[in-house]
């Protein structure tokens, strides 16, 4: 039995002749029970009465503009849960895979690999039987060169030529932002990374400019997503609102970002929109201090800075006297804040909803550490897959639209009324949302401005 099964070592080339795909590199995992093939605008049909399903595939790794569409028969759509913990609904289709010489019929799922290292997984169900693995090897049965690979693809449709997309932030080796970067360009765009502080404008009813480091103008943009820090809003929105004015496409505009930074004015915002949140209090004098607590229900309760960010600003005072003296105390510095009520029954956790372009994208659940409230990640929150409810959707959405934002942290908490909204953050962080769920969130930001100029 052992000289009839194919050795493979832990990475392979394969085909799957039946899809046109004359190459592509897996990796070979008895670990995963189901394989799984990277697939884009996937959509299943009719074919002579039969379902199907027909997709898109970037069979190369980090190379966007080789496209290949297939279409296979639809055996099955199921539920599968990846490494991470994260469950998708995929569709199934049935294939030959040819490796080396030897072909046979395999099952693998469609879902989006774009955050993956390989775009193919060769789970222990096709290979039962069949296959033996040594995973201290690699490319047993040979590889493509770069130039072999070219001439396999040569006849494949190009994707459209790229956009000239800048990314308007203050650190290029922050996770989001190299993560906004590599998106960009594995989809085909020209990116740049454009530090706020560097970059300077003129204002010139006929010629207004924006000049970058060395004086080179920056007039050539088709998309700019701005990441502005909460320290830097002031310019980082004048910046934006520069490059509107020049017609180039803000993935969130100046004026969205500068109200979801005023926490009081967004709150009241969502408030007219019809979005609850938990009841909330603001006063400019400390002097009816003992009413300004009743009005949220009395201790424990939350005291909030206008201006703080990351969870920071925030505290918990769990009697009426504490509460007193942090708000005499915020007072005395002339400082905006907000009481609110402490909500009990969250128990330290959050739902973190990711809005792009009017859609929830991905969601995630964050827990605080033992003996703090703030669930923030920052602080150090864990943060973990949740499967949110379509009210919940709804008032992400919502909240989102609201703020006029088109991408969007949404934070809700879940109370003993139902959910409610925390506050709508215009440059939510990746790291903690791409590893808990799995999910290519750059890549959707990168998608929203493609949707926009109908790529």
């Amino acid at each position: 039995m052992l000289q009839n099964k194919v050795i493979l070592g832990s990475e392979e080339w394969c085909s799957f002749p039946e899809l046109g795909i004359p190459t592509i590199k897996a990796r070979v995992d008895s670990g995963a029970k189901t394989s799984a093939m990277h697939a884009i605008n996937i959509a299943p049909f009719i074919k002579n009465d039969a379902n199907w399903v027909k997709f898109d595939i970037n069979p190369i790794q980090n190379n966007i503009k080789t496209i290949i569409h297939c279409e296979a028969p639809l055996v099955d759509k199921r539920i599968v849960k990846s490494s991470s913990g994260f469950r998708e609904h995929r569709y199934v289709i049935q294939t030959n895979l040819k490796i080396g010489d030897v072909k046979w019929p395999i099952e693998m799922t469609l879902t989006n690999r774009d955050s993956m290292g390989f775009r193919m997984l060769l789970g222990r169900e096709a290979m039962s039987g069949r296959v033996l693995v040594d995973p201290e090897e690699k490319y047993l049965l040979g590889q493509p060169t770069t130039e072999s690979l070219k001439e396999l693809y040569q006849n494949s449709e190009k994707a459209t030529s790229g956009l000239r997309i800048g990314l308007l932030a203050s650190n290029p080796e922050l996770y989001s932002n190299k993560r906004i970067m590599e998106a960009g360009e594995m989809r085909g765009h020209e990116m740049h990374f454009l530090n706020i502080k560097e970059c300077y404008m003129k204002l010139d009813a006929k010629t207004p400019e924006i000049h970058y480091r060395g004086g080179k103008i920056l007039n050539q943009f088709d998309a700019i997503i701005p990441r502005i820090r909460p320290s830097i809003t002031f310019y980082g929105c004048a910046l934006t609102r520069q490059f509107e004015a020049l017609k180039v496409f803000c993935l969130n505009s100046a004026t969205a970002i500068t109200q979801s930074r005023d926490k009081l004015y967004s709150l009241q915002l969502l408030l007219n929109s019809g979005v609850d949140i938990p009841t909330t209090g603001f006063a400019n004098s400390p002097l009816d201090t003992d009413n300004l607590i009743k009005m949220v229900g009395g201790s424990p309760l939350i005291v909030k800075l206008l201006e703080g960010t990351q969870g920071k600003g925030v505290v918990l005072a769990e009697t009426k006297k504490a509460a007193e003296s942090v708000i005499n105390a915020f007072k005395s510095l002339n400082a905006n804040i907000l009481v609110q009520e402490f909500i009990k029954e969250a128990n330290g956790k959050d739902i973190r909803c990711f809005v792009i372009d009017g859609k929830v994208v991905a969601a995630m659940q964050r827990e605080a550490m033992p003996g703090e409230f703030r669930a923030n990640i920052h602080l150090g929150g864990t943060a973990s897959v949740i499967k949110v409810t379509a009210e919940e959707k709804k008032i992400a959405i919502k909240a989102a639209k609201a703020m006029d934002l088109k991408v969007a942290g949404v934070d809700i908490i879940r109370s003993s009324k139902g959910p409610l909204l925390l506050e709508v953050n215009s440059s939510p962080g990746l790291e903690g949302i791409e590893g808990a769920t799995n999910k290519d969130i750059a890549g959707e930001m990168i998608r929203a401005i493609e949707k926009n100029f109908k790529l």
